[in-house]
C-alpha cells in the first residue's frame, strides 16, 4: 500500500503563487508515475501535471491550462512530489490531488492511478 499526503494549499491572490507538496510513504517503487489532478465545484475532476520516472530517466507532461505557469518536480531521495504553480488565476480554484500509479506511464486519466491522496484545497481570489 503507498499513502499521499498533500500540503501546500492555502488562499492566494490572483497574480500569486503556491507550491503543493505530496509525500508518499508506505511500498517505493523502481518507477513510478506521480500525477496531480484537480476538482472544481460542480465539475469533473481533471488532469493537471505528471511526472513518471524510472532509472533511465523521466518525463514530465502538463495540461495545456496549466502549462508555462505550473511545475511538477519530485524528490525522489524524499518520495515526494512537488507543484509549483505561479501566475494563479481563479479558474485555478479548485481542490488538488495527488496520485500515483507504480508504473513508468503518461496516465492523464483518472481511473489510471491506483493510489490517492485526501487532496488539499486551493483559493485563488480575483
Amino acid at each position: 500500500q503507498v499513502q499521499l499526503v498533500e500540503s501546500g494549499g492555502g488562499l492566494v491572490q490572483a497574480g500569486g503563487s503556491l507550491r503543493l507538496s505530496c509525500a508518499a510513504s508506505g511500498r517505493t517503487f523502481s518507477s513510478s508515475t506521480m500525477g496531480w489532478f484537480r476538482q472544481a465545484p460542480g465539475k469533473d475532476r481533471e488532469f493537471v501535471a505528471l511526472s513518471a520516472w524510472t532509472w533511465t530517466g523521466g518525463r514530465t507532461v502538463y495540461a495545456d491550462s496549466v502549462k508555462g505557469r505550473f511545475t511538477i518536480s519530485r524528490d525522489n531521495a524524499k518520495n515526494t512530489v512537488y507543484l509549483e504553480m505561479n501566475s494563479l488565476k481563479f479558474e485555478d480554484t479548485a481542490v488538488y490531488y495527488c496520485a500515483a500509479k507504480s508504473e513508468f506511464t503518461v496516465a492523464t486519466r483518472d481511473y489510471e492511478y491506483d493510489y490517492w491522496g485526501q487532496g488539499t484545497q486551493v483559493t485563488v481570489s480575483s
